[in-house]
């Protein structure tokens, strides 16, 4: 991590930090939300701080966004800054890639009790990200990411609140933790990867499809026969800012503002009327999280 600015906690550290954000797209006409995005990261040639994020974004119809955390430090950032801002809500975990590194200095437990803390503050609405990621961990850290998976399932489901999966290779073992422990009543594939099959699976067990940027990419057909399977109260939308810029963008830093590239892709994709798609995944994605402008009663929100 690189140093970054007073409005950020970190500074991308790729090639997309050279690039310029891209122009803004053409205003929805119904709005939706973006439900996964990690504003505390600095990115671009000329970072935007997270007021100019959400502005943008109202500009063109993204109504607000979900801001998550992955660690401590960016949990309780997330936390904080949702309170000060009422376009955006929270999510507080610690990602699966964290938990072996906590585990080994001795530091998990510590680090989920502050997580279990945060989650008690009203607009935080979810638990995320979390889950599991068997592409950068090896065979040896795999027994911390489980203890911190189910931790989290425990957190979400005593406050509540919604959870946020983080699946990486995984699909198998996310599923069969969900089912062995017991998954909140709101749960969310976030960056959903799978194909139709873990589509059809997951939405059987009234669990939700969040789709990022990357089901726009040439080669994510997997992902576009999991959404045509997908039934439409199932289905959310994100960005996963700064990252998975949707086409005709790559390259560039992603944000919430361009949440309806993909939203109309999505649309496209399903052969949908675009207000009557958008209506729907803002629909589900209150249903989820509850409403931005208000602190609703926890576990009421579906």
């Amino acid at each position: 991590m690189t140093a970054a600015s007073p409005e950020h906690l970190r500074t991308r550290g790729d090639a997309g930090r050279a690039a310029e954000y891209p122009p803004l797209p053409e205003p929805l006409a119904v709005g939706v939300y973006d439900n996964h995005t990690h504003l505390e990261i600095a990115d671009g040639a000329l970072p935007i701080d997270v007021h100019e994020h959400l502005e943008r974004a109202a500009s063109v119809g993204v109504l607000g966004a979900v801001q998550v955390g992955t660690d401590v430090a960016t949990s309780r950032w997330s936390a904080d800054v949702a309170e000060r801002e009422p376009r955006l809500l929270a999510a507080v975990a610690l990602h699966p890639n964290e938990a072996p590194e906590l585990e080994a200095s001795g530091t998990l437990d510590d680090a989920l009790a502050v997580i279990d803390e945060l989650a008690a503050r009203p607009r935080v609405r979810a638990i995320g990200e979390t889950g599991l990621d068997f592409y950068r961990t090896a065979d040896e850290g795999r027994g911390a990411q489980f203890r911190s998976f189910e931790a989290h399932l425990d957190i979400a489901k005593r406050h509540g609140l919604a959870l946020q999966i983080h699946d990486r290779d995984a699909h198998d073992e996310v599923v069969e933790t969900l089912r062995r422990v017991g998954a909140p009543e709101r749960t969310v594939f976030h960056c959903f990867s799978g194909g139709e099959e873990l589509a059809r699976l997951a939405t059987s067990e009234g669990w939700y499809l969040s789709f990022a940027g990357n089901v726009t990419f040439k080669n994510a057909e997997n992902l576009r026969d999991a959404l045509r399977v997908a039934p439409r109260d199932r289905i959310l939308v994100e960005t996963d800012a700064p990252y998975l810029t949707p086409v005709p963008l790559r390259g560039r830093p992603n944000a919430p503002y361009l949440v309806p590239h993909t939203v109309r892709f999505m649309a496209g994709v399903l052969g949908a009327d675009l207000d009557e798609f958008c209506e729907q995944v803002a629909s589900n994605t209150v249903a989820v999280y509850g409403p931005w402008h208000d602190d609703p009663v926890r576990g009421a929100a579906g």
